[in-house]
C-alpha cells in the first residue's frame, strides 16, 4: 500500500522524537549500565557484580522493603487522590481553585522536604512526638507518610485529566433510568477513568521505588533500593555496583509498560464528536462531604509545608526558637547564592516550553497515528523508561556519556542545555501519561474525518486536538516548570 504524505511526516516526527529519547536516555544509560558488567579497571567480568549483589542478604532485603513501601504508598495515594479529583470534577463545592492550588504545592518542593518536616513534627525532638505512641517516625511509617505527600499531586494530575472529560449524555441516561448515584459511579464514572487511575498507580509506584531523598532523610536503618544506589555510588564510589542496582530499578518500568498496553487495548474513547461536556449538579450533602474531605487533605499539606517554613525561620532548633532570617542569607553560603535561584527560574522556563512541545507531540503520534505501529510501540516503551531511572543515576549516566572526549555532543557538557535535556527526560513519563490520558478521550473520528477530506493531520492537530487538550497541555507545562 502506497504511503501518504501524512505517513511520511509521521515517520519523520516519530524518528526525531525517538532519536531525542535515544540520545537523552538510552545511550547515557548504556554508558552507565555497561559498568555493571565491568570491574573497577574497566575489564569485562560478566555477571560477577550481580552475583555479588544477590549474595548479600542486606541488599536483597532492600528489594522487599522497596516493594512493600511502594505498594502501600500506591494504594493510599491513589485512594486519596481519586476522591480529591472526584471532588474537584464532580461536585459543586466552593473553593475548587484554592483546593487544587494547595494540592499542587508538593510539586513545588523537593521530595525530601516532607521527610524533614515530619522529623520536626514527630521526630525525637519534634513538636508532636508524643502522638507517635511509642512508634518511631524513622522507618517505614515516616517513609510512607512522606511519600504519600510527595506523590499525591502526580497522581492527582493524571486522575483529574481522566475525570474531567465525561459525556453528559451517559449521566443523563442514568438519571432517566433512575439509576442510583453509586451505580452510576461504577457503571459510568469509574470505567471512563479506569485507564487514568491505572496509569497514575504505576506512576506513584515507580516514583516511590526510585526515590532516595525521603528514605535517606527519614528512613533510619530501613534500607531501600534507591538508597542502595546512593550508598554505592556516592558513599563508596562503587559505580559498578550502583549500576547493578539501577538495572533492578528498571524492571518496574517494564512491568508498567506491559500492563499499560494490556489496558490500552480495552480503552475506548470517552469524548466523541457528538459528546456533551458533563456539568455536575448541586447536592448540598455531597458537596459538604467533599468540602470537608478536601479541607482535611489541604490542612495536611499546609501543615507539612508550614512546619518547614517555620523551622527555616528558627535560629537553632530546638534550643533557640527565636525567629530570624539568618538562614536566608544565601550569599554567605556555598552553592552560588541568589544566582542559583535565578538559574533555576531559567531552567524551569526552558524545560516547560521545550518539554511540553516534545512530550505532547510524541504522545499525539503514539496515540493518534495509525501508521508505523512498531515505531509507536517503541516510542511509548522509551517514554515509560525515564520513570524507572532515579535522577541521581540519570545524572551519573550523563557524566559518563556526554563527558566522554570522543562524544561529538561533548560540547553540551556543563551548559544550561544539558540541564534542560536531563530535566525533560527525567520528568518525561508523567507528562507523557498525562498527555496520553487526555488524547485517549478524544474520539479518533476527528482524524478519520480529516483524512477523508484529504486534510493534512497537522491541521487537525492544531485546530482540534490542541484546543481540546489545552487543560492537559497547561498541566504538563506547569509540571515541568515547578519540578
Amino acid at each position: 500500500m502506497k504511503k501518504s504524505r501524512d505517513d511520511y511526516l509521521t515517520i519523520f516526527f516519530i524518528s526525531i522524537i525517538g532519536i531525542y529519547i535515544l540520545i537523552a536516555l538510552a545511550f547515557p544509560m548504556y554508558a552507565i549500565l555497561s559498568k555493571s558488567v565491568e570491574n573497577k579497571d574497566g575489564i569485562f567480568i560478566g555477571f560477577e557484580n550481580y552475583q555479588s549483589y544477590f549474595s548479600n542478604p542486606a541488599l536483597v532485603y532492600s528489594i522487599y522493603n522497596s516493594l512493600f513501601i511502594s505498594i502501600i504508598t500506591m494504594v493510599i495515594t491513589i485512594s486519596l487522590a481519586f476522591v480529591f479529583a472526584y471532588a474537584l470534577t464532580k461536585s459543586c463545592m466552593i473553593g475548587k481553585g484554592i483546593f487544587r492550588s494547595i494540592a499542587m504545592i508538593p510539586i513545588l518542593v523537593p521530595s525530601l522536604l516532607s521527610g524533614i518536616s515530619l522529623i520536626y513534627l514527630f521526630g525525637k525532638q519534634g513538636i508532636f512526638r508524643d502522638l507517635m505512641m511509642g512508634y518511631d517516625i524513622y522507618g517505614p511509617i515516616g517513609i510512607i507518610i512522606a511519600e504519600v505527600f510527595y506523590t499525591f499531586p502526580h497522581a492527582l494530575l493524571i486522575i483529574i485529566t481522566a475525570l474531567s472529560i465525561g459525556d453528559a449524555r451517559l449521566y443523563e441516561a442514568a438519571k432517566v433510568l433512575r439509576s442510583k448515584s453509586i451505580r452510576t459511579f461504577f457503571t459510568v464514572t469509574l470505567p471512563s477513568a479506569k485507564y487514568g487511575v491505572i496509569s497514575a498507580a504505576f506512576v506513584v509506584f515507580t516514583l516511590v521505588i526510585t526515590d532516595f531523598g525521603i528514605p535517606k532523610v527519614i528512613g533510619g536503618q530501613f534500607n531501600v533500593l534507591a538508597v542502595d544506589v546512593y550508598k554505592q555510588v556516592i558513599g563508596q564510589q562503587n559505580f559498578e555496583m550502583g549500576a547493578v542496582v539501577s538495572v533492578v530499578l528498571i524492571f518496574p518500568a517494564l512491568l508498567a509498560f506491559v500492563v499499560d498496553r494490556i489496558v490500552q487495548r480495552k480503552q475506548v474513547a470517552i469524548l466523541t464528536s457528538r459528546s456533551v461536556v458533563h456539568e455536575p449538579n448541586k447536592n448540598k450533602k455531597f458537596d459538604l462531604i467533599m468540602l470537608i474531605y478536601c479541607s482535611v487533605i489541604s490542612v495536611f499539606i499546609l501543615t507539612i509545608i508550614g512546619m518547614c517554613l517555620y523551622a527555616s525561620l528558627v535560629t537553632f532548633w530546638p534550643y533557640n526558637l527565636s525567629l530570624s532570617l539568618d538562614n536566608y542569607q544565601f550569599d554567605l553560603m556555598d552553592g552560588g547564592g541568589w544566582d542559583s535561584y535565578y538559574n533555576s527560574i531559567r531552567l524551569g522556563c526552558y524545560t516547560a516550553f521545550f518539554g511540553t512541545i516534545v512530550v505532547f507531540t510524541g504522545a499525539y503520534f503514539v496515540e493518534k497515528s495509525r501508521s508505523v505501529k512498531t515505531g509507536r510501540s517503541i516510542l511509548h516503551l522509551l517514554s515509560m523508561m525515564p520513570m524507572a531511572i532515579p535522577g541521581m543515576v540519570l545524572g551519573l549516566a550523563y557524566i559518563f556519556f556526554f563527558n566522554h572526549p570522543d562524544n561529538p555532543l561533548n560540547f553540551l557538557y556543563g551548559t544550561m542545555a544539558i540541564l534542560v535535556i536531563c530535566t525533560i527526560t527525567h520528568f518525561y513519563t508523567v507528562s507523557h501519561l498525562t498527555a496520553l490520558t487526555s488524547l485517549k478521550q478524544i474520539d479518533n473520528e476527528f482524524e478519520h474525518v480529516s483524512s477523508s477530506l484529504k486534510q493534512p493531520f497537522y491541521k487537525t492537530f492544531f485546530r482540534v486536538t490542541v484546543p481540546i487538550s489545552l487543560p492537559a497541555i497547561f498541566e504538563i507545562g506547569i509540571y515541568f516548570f515547578v519540578n
